[in-house]
C-alpha cells in the first residue's frame, strides 16, 4: 500500500431514498439481468449456428458479448447491492481491483469494436478475398493482440494509482472507484499520476477512435458507386456496430479524455458505460441484425422439435 493509511473508500453513490432510488435500483437490476441473459444468448446462438460461427464478424461479436458480460460484472453488481443495503464502501484491495478490471475489459472492448469496424471495411471493400484476409488464424491473432494490449494498459493504470500514498480523506463522489477521482485523493504525486494515466488513456482511445472514423469513411466512399440494394445491405450490417461503438465511445471520451470534470456529470456518464451499455449491446444486435434474429428463431424451433436434446444441452 506504499505508506497508505486508508484501508477503505467511502462511495457517496446515489441517494437511498425517494422515488429516484427505487427507479435506479430497478434500472440497475434490469440492466444486470439483461446484460447476462442477452449476451449469453448471442454467444450461444453464434456457437450453435455453424454459418455464424464461421463468419469473422460473428466470431468477434461472440467475443464482444463475453467482454460485455465481464465489463458489466465489474461495477454494476456492487452498485445494485449498495442500493439495496444503503451501504457505500469498498476496501482498498476491492477498489484497486475495480480500477484494474474496468480498464482491462474497457480497453479490450474498445479495441474489439475497432477490429469489428476494420472487419466490415474488408468485407465491403474486398468481398471476394474477405474470408482469405480474415481467416480464423488471423482473427485469433488479432483478438490476442487486443487482450495483450489491454493487459499492458490496465497494468500501467493500476501500478500508477496503487503506488500513490492515501492518507485521507477517503470519500469518492461516485458509485465505484473511478480512476481520476481516486488519484485526487492521494497525499502526493497526484499531478504526475494524472498525466501518466491521461496519456495512457489517450494513446489507446484516440487511435481507436480515429481508426473507427477512417474505417467508416472508407466504407461510405466504397459504397458511393454501388447500387442502392448493395448500399442498403451494407449499411444494415454496419449500423448495429456503429450504434454500439457510439454508445461506448461518447461517455468514455467524456469522462477520461478531459483534464477537469464535474463529479456529478462523470457519475451519470459512468452509469451509462458500466451498466447500461453492456445491456444495450445485445438488444441492438438482436433487434437490428436479421441473421442473429433468424438464428435465434431456428434455435427456438430446434428446441421445440427436440426437447429432450435441448434439455440435455441446458444441463
Amino acid at each position: 500500500m506504499n505508506g497508505s493509511t486508508v484501508t477503505e473508500f467511502i462511495l457517496l453513490g446515489f441517494s437511498c431514498s425517494g422515488i429516484s432510488w427505487l427507479f435506479l435500483s430497478t434500472l440497475v437490476l434490469t440492466c444486470c439481468t439483461t446484460s447476462l441473459l442477452g449476451n449469453f444468448l448471442i454467444m450461444v446462438t453464434v456457437r450453435c449456428e455453424p454459418q455464424l460461427l464461421s463468419s469473422p464478424m460473428y466470431f468477434f461479436l461472440a467475443n464482444l458479448s463475453l467482454i460485455d458480460i465481464s465489463l458489466g460484472c465489474v461495477a454494476a453488481p456492487k452498485l445494485a447491492v449498495d442500493l439495496l443495503n444503503c451501504g457505500h464502501s469498498v476496501s482498498y484491495g476491492g477498489c484497486m481491483s475495480q480500477v484494474f478490471f474496468l480498464h482491462l475489459f474497457g480497453c479490450v472492448e474498445m479495441l474489439v469494436l475497432t477490429l469489428m469496424a476494420y472487419d466490415r471495411y474488408v468485407a465491403i471493400y474486398d468481398p471476394l478475398r474477405y474470408m482469405v484476409i480474415m481467416d480464423r488464424q488471423r482473427c485469433l491473432r488479432l483478438l490476442l493482440f487486443c487482450w495483450a494490449t489491454s493487459l499492458v494498459h490496465a497494468i500501467i493504470q493500476i501500478v500508477t494509482v496503487a503506488r500513490l500514498p492515501y492518507c485521507g480523506p477517503n470519500v469518492l463522489d461516485n458509485f465505484f472507484c473511478d480512476l481520476p477521482q481516486v488519484i485526487k485523493l492521494a497525499c502526493s504525486g497526484s499531478y504526475s499520476a494524472e498525466i501518466i494515466t491521461m496519456t495512457n488513456n489517450t494513446l489507446i482511445t484516440a487511435p481507436c477512435f480515429v481508426a473507427l472514423l477512417v474505417s467508416y469513411a472508407a466504407i461510405l466512399a466504397t459504397l458511393c458507386g454501388r447500387f442502392e440494394k448493395e448500399w442498403r445491405k451494407a449499411l444494415s450490417t454496419c449500423s448495429s456496430h456503429l450504434m454500439v461503438a457510439s454508445l461506448y465511445y461518447v461517455p468514455i471520451v467524456f469522462v477520461y479524455l478531459k483534464p477537469s470534470s464535474s463529479s456529478q456529470e462523470d457519475k451519470k456518464a459512468s452509469v451509462f458505460y458500466t451498466v447500461a451499455t453492456p445491456a444495450l449491446n445485445p438488444l441492438i444486435y438482436a433487434l437490428r441484425n436479421q441473421e442473429i434474429k433468424n438464428a435465434i428463431r431456428k434455435w427456438k424451433i430446434k428446441q421445440k422439435l427436440f426437447p429432450i436434446a435441448a434439455n440435455g444441452l441446458h444441463v
